[in-house]
């Protein structure tokens, strides 16, 4: 099975279905942006700190595996030169919507997150990552590639999976059960039984998941030759029903660098 193209139904099927991450910013969040006051989401809850972002006016950025009409348009209002990358072309059409909606200027780009071929060398300022890796199968590539298309003094911003949600079985944890039943890195592909990735697959389509070891998550950055400058922990709000999410925050988002040459 080629997850890439599973995904990518998923993902669409996702949009008709108002999932959440599918769902447009509305016309009062994108006049707030263009007001300075933006507020755009890494993980489930905590908004992007604003010392976390450079002066976004003119800065190149790449909304990177971020389609959904959420981040991409509330930066292009407050300034940015928006491309947005995303694997479903229905995530996408919501980001044209806004952009059209609100008469913004967005670049629109399907694609791979781990092969950005179709950008050059240092092309982008900023790039801003929210949680979607989980969906590859491997996450360095995603971060060399990162590295490579940023410009010297760049900035990633990403926002990830803590590998914890993944020991337990997803099923057990909407029910309560804490269970510890997987390993990590994790595979949808691999540690699924028969029975469940056919009802993931064939049944309700849902996006196949992987969960990556932290030290491919953080420690992908820094080989990749990021400098690692902030970090902060999050977790579903309290109106999600997530039983985890009362023991521990099992997502992280990212701050880091590429360096000048020393």
């Amino acid at each position: 099975m080629d997850p890439r193209s599973h995904n990518r139904a998923a993902w669409n099927k996702k949009v008709n279905e108002r999932d959440r991450w599918t769902v447009p910013v509305s016309p009062d969040a994108v006049e707030r942006a263009r007001q300075g006051e933006l507020r755009i989401l890494l993980t489930p809850t905590k908004p992007v700190p604003m010392a976390w972002l450079p002066i976004l006016q003119g800065t190149r950025t790449l909304c990177l595996a971020s389609g959904g009409g959420q981040q991409g348009p509330l930066l292009a209002a407050a300034g940015a030169v928006v491309t947005v990358f995303d694997n479903s072309p229905r995530q996408l059409e919501q980001d044209r919507f806004v952009a059209s909606r609100e008469g913004l200027a967005i670049e629109t780009v399907e694609g791979d997150m781990a092969d950005l071929s179709s950008f050059a060398d240092a092309t982008f300022e900023l790039i801003v990552h929210p949680c979607s890796n989980c969906f590859v199968p491997a996450v360095r590539p995603v971060w060399r590639e990162c590295f490579r298309v940023l410009k010297r003094g760049g900035t990633l911003l990403a926002g990830f999976v803590n590998p914890v949600r993944y020991i337990f079985n997803a099923d057990q944890i909407r029910n309560g059960n804490l269970e510890v039943c997987h390993t990590i890195p994790y595979s949808d592909l691999r540690d699924l039984d028969g029975g469940e990735l056919q009802r993931l697959v064939v049944g309700p389509v849902e996006p196949l998941e992987f969960g990556h070891t932290l030290n491919d998550q953080i420690g992908g950055q820094l080989d990749a030759g990021f400098l690692l400058t902030s970090v902060y922990e999050d977790h579903y709000a309290e109106t999600d029903g997530d039983p985890l999410s009362l023991y521990i925050d099992s997502f992280m988002a990212t701050r880091a660098i590429k360096p000048h040459p020393a």
